[in-house]
């Protein structure tokens, strides 16, 4: 697990050095992979319907419900590796 932590927060770092931003999908993904490993399951209240940003990244993050943290942070490390490999 902490070998699994280290690389989660490494490709934490790592996304940052993209060149260029990931399409709105992907980092919709990202983000909710990120907050799933690192929160788990959502917390709060949806945002309101004109907080259209603040939606669709709880919505997105809402989905991975059930999703275990070391799951959803293996799923992040793997995504991020993709995008900056």
């Amino acid at each position: 697990m902490a070998d699994l932590k280290k690389d989660f927060e490494q490709a934490t770092k790592d996304i940052k050095g993209l060149a260029e931003r990931p399409d709105n999908d992907t980092m919709l993904r990202l983000y909710a992979l990120y907050k799933q490993g690192s929160e788990g399951d959502v917390k709060g209240d949806k945002p309101g319907f004109f907080d259209f940003v603040g939606a669709a990244k709880y919505e997105a993050w809402e989905k991975l419900q059930g999703t275990s943290s070391e799951q959803a942070m293996k799923k992040y490390i793997d995504l991020v590796k993709k995008l900056v490999g």
